[in-house]
């Protein structure tokens, strides 16, 4: 069975005691096969052989996405996708790419926790995107995601009303005015920008609904691409005086370009959790490990300490799947409580995990 075999088979059936023996050989893999990660680790003075604890793996900084193809060796399979980040805050030239060499990993990972975090009830419906599906924009790995979550649980009518350059409110608006007269719960999915959007068109418009029992939003993301910042609690909400969505069916997702496997808000709606929208925890599923670091020196934190989120992705196997994160968060028993954003020049640790990077990409850029 090959090392993606394994993962795959673990993804599909978690055992919570194999994590760790299964993480050790996803990183010798790793360690083999991805050159940058290689050279990163032994830079640093670490072999493959020396490590025998998870907390010795050395994570990278996914901005090191940036300068590096950080991706196995091993020809990848015809399916293999390439994702690129939004480019958003730096520009299209410093994107982010992320080679995902098997795809089914990455749609096992994502559909098994939207079916545990949006969809525990066992529910199928129709799906409002508020951002562009894969066909619209194939680079992106939100926009996959939101297709595969269509192809799994919608049923008809869906509707796509995201595009590259917005939303098509007035379409979007038209949809789930149906869906309130024909007394069908349906699912919005969009960044938390996008349905910023909605809600002000609506707003606008002075429209107010109240979508039927059982209809839920999520939002991905933070405030990117927002002139006005939508908080938790403003999205939690606007959900309920604009759309008639109760708080428990409002859930925020917590993911990125570099890593396949998403966290989800915790609610009285898939778990036990009934904290209030800002202080609400995030649960990662069973094949991601999160760590907080010590953001100076990027040692492990004791649990309920403040650090830089790093996590444990099984589901990267064909990349790097230690990664540290430019979030700050909390964690208690394994789930996340991410509290802020890294300002730019800091972390220090964080600065020094990609230093040689990006020193490796202006070499490259001066030798061209």
């Amino acid at each position: 069975m090959s090392i993606y075999d394994e993962v795959l088979s673990f993804i599909e059936a978690p055992r919570k005691e194999s994590f760790e023996p299964l993480a050790l050989e996803v990183f010798r893999y790793q360690f083999s096969h991805v050159a940058p990660y290689r050279k990163y680790c032994v830079q640093r003075g670490i072999t493959a052989e020396a490590v025998r604890a998870l907390y010795e793996v050395p994570p990278i900084s996914t901005v090191a996405f940036k300068y590096a193809r950080l991706e196995s060796c091993v020809a990848p399979s015809p399916a293999a996708r390439l994702f690129l980040t939004s480019g958003t805050t730096a520009g299209k030239d410093s994107r982010g790419r992320h080679m995902v060499v098997r795809p089914e990993i990455y749609r096992v990972s994502a559909l098994t926790q939207l079916r545990r975090m949006l969809f525990p009830d066992g529910a199928r419906m129709p799906i409002l995107a508020l951002h562009p599906t894969a066909e619209r924009m194939p680079e992106s790995s939100l926009s996959q995601m939101i297709s595969w979550c269509i192809e799994e649980f919608a049923t008809s009518p869906t509707l796509c009303a995201g595009t590259r350059h917005g939303i098509e409110t007035a379409t979007a608006i038209e949809f789930l005015n149906g869906m309130e007269r024909r007394g069908e719960p349906v699912c919005i999915l969009g960044t938390t920008a996008s349905i910023a959007g909605l809600f002000e068109a609506m707003r606008t418009r002075k429209i107010a609904l109240h979508l039927p029992s059982g209809s839920r939003v999520m939002d991905t993301g933070g405030a990117k691409g927002q002139i006005t910042p939508l908080s938790a609690e403003a999205m939690v909400s606007g959900s309920e005086l604009t759309l008639g969505i109760p708080e428990p069916f409002v859930i925020n997702e917590y993911g990125m370009t570099e890593m396949c496997s998403q966290l989800y808000d915790a609610t009285t709606f898939n778990s036990s959790d009934d904290s209030p929208p800002d202080r609400r925890i995030k649960l990662p599923p069973p094949w991601l490990r999160p760590v907080a670091l010590d953001p100076v020196n990027l040692e492990p934190v004791d649990d309920g300490e403040v650090g830089l989120l790093s996590f444990f992705d099984l589901a990267n196997v064909g990349s790097v799947s230690a990664l540290m994160t430019e979030d700050f968060g909390v964690i208690e028993n394994g789930a996340v409580r991410v509290v802020g954003r890294a300002a730019a020049g800091d972390p220090r640790g964080c600065a020094l995990a990609i230093e040689e990077f990006a020193e490796r990409d202006a070499a490259a850029r001066v030798a061209r």
